[in-house]
């Protein structure tokens, strides 16, 4: 059984990625699904790769007035807004953790009778994820946190400004080295959740740039804290996502340290207002416009820097990247009640039977 995919515009700002790329686009079509892709003012990929792939294609946020029998796919979340939602869905919603305005997300998908089938519930028996972004946004946040070390080396406060997108990793690795270059010294990086998709991505970044990595996983993270040694490496990058039994890595205690190195923390999880924050030293994301939060202002500084949409540095490597893995999953789609769609739909009914 085949289904029709629309796939829609992004409307969060510098959110350039998209979940389906015109190769595996024309792959879909050739077995017999529809796919209709919306115009972009942001989009990293040209809307004319997707027409050459054999997408229809739509006005940009025209998703609202798409066939009533049609999947919407998109990456990040929807605009706001107090309409109700009738079609199925395919987003991260960042609605299933009691983040703020949950409840009116998933009213507005109860009024109209629609579905959000999340992308973070993709998974297969054993509940391992099937698609994610996670090796670029470890990448990518790793790449945020050289940038605001530097910055904080050549006496900025704000360390950093702004963080923009990057044609390639080639380009992206080019810049960090170059600016790395001048300085006096190399900064040491620690990495927790180190053999997982994200924070892979970090530890080859900062092995890329020539900078000590130390990798922790479970094992090291296993006596539940505290983790003094984290005080002792310029940089912490989190790839542990909030969730119940995760300890705290970073707290309110642990800055006080008299011989505290850590000068940038960058969470890749990216959950301040979740319960379960291993960091909990700040409160809200950041973002490509503010991307640094600076909780100390010392000698030794301490920043912060959560943007929830790491992987739109390098939007065309992740958006290839992850449609490939997508792919497979969509071919599927024709049955959305059984398998992994079935899954991801039980999990959408459990949290909205909450509200």
């Amino acid at each position: 059984m085949t289904a029709h995919i629309w796939v829609r515009a992004e409307n969060k700002a510098n959110e350039k990625r998209v979940a389906l790329v015109p190769s595996d686009a024309k792959d879909l079509i050739a077995a017999g699904f529809t796919v209709t892709v919306e115009r972009s003012s942001q989009r990293a990929i040209p809307i004319e790769d997707y027409e050459t792939a054999g997408c229809a294609i739509a006005d940009e946020f025209s998703w609202p007035n798409a066939p009533a029998d049609a999947f919407v796919l998109g990456v990040k979340y929807l605009p706001k807004g107090n309409e109700a939602l009738p079609h199925r869905h395919i987003y991260f919603g960042h609605v299933f953790k009691d983040q703020p305005g949950w409840e009116h997300t998933l009213g507005r998908f109860a009024e109209g009778g629609g579905t959000l089938y999340d992308l973070e519930c993709l998974v297969d028996e054993n509940g391992r994820r099937l698609a994610a972004f996670g090796y670029w946004a470890g990448y990518a946040g790793a790449a945020v946190a050289a940038k605001v070390w530097i910055g904080q080396q050549q006496g900025h406060n704000p360390s950093i400004t702004q963080v923009h997108d990057y044609p390639n990793r080639d380009a992206l690795i080019a810049e960090l080295k170059a600016d790395l270059q001048p300085l006096d010294a190399m900064p040491s990086m620690v990495v927790i959740g180190a053999l997982g998709r994200c924070g892979t991505g970090a530890s080859d970044l900062g092995e890329q740039l020539g900078i000590k990595v130390s990798k922790w996983d479970m094992a090291e993270t296993a006596s539940g804290g505290p983790f003094p040694e984290l005080q002792h490496h310029s940089m912490f990058v989190n790839a542990i996502l909030a969730a119940p039994g995760v300890p705290v890595f970073v707290g309110p205690k642990d800055i006080k340290a008299p011989d505290r190195q850590l000068s940038v923390i960058c969470d890749v999880s990216c959950d301040p207002e979740s319960s379960y924050n291993p960091i909990p030293i700040y409160d809200h994301s950041t973002t490509f416009d503010d991307p640094v939060i600076r909780v100390l202002d010392e000698a030794v500084p301490l920043d912060v820097t959560a943007i929830d949409h790491l992987p739109s540095m390098l939007p065309k490597e992740a958006s290839e990247d992850y449609s490939r893995q997508l792919t497979p999953v969509l071919m599927t789609l024709g049955e959305p009640e059984k398998d992994v769609w079935g899954r991801a739909l039980d999990d959408f009914k459990k949290h909205s039977a909450r509200i």
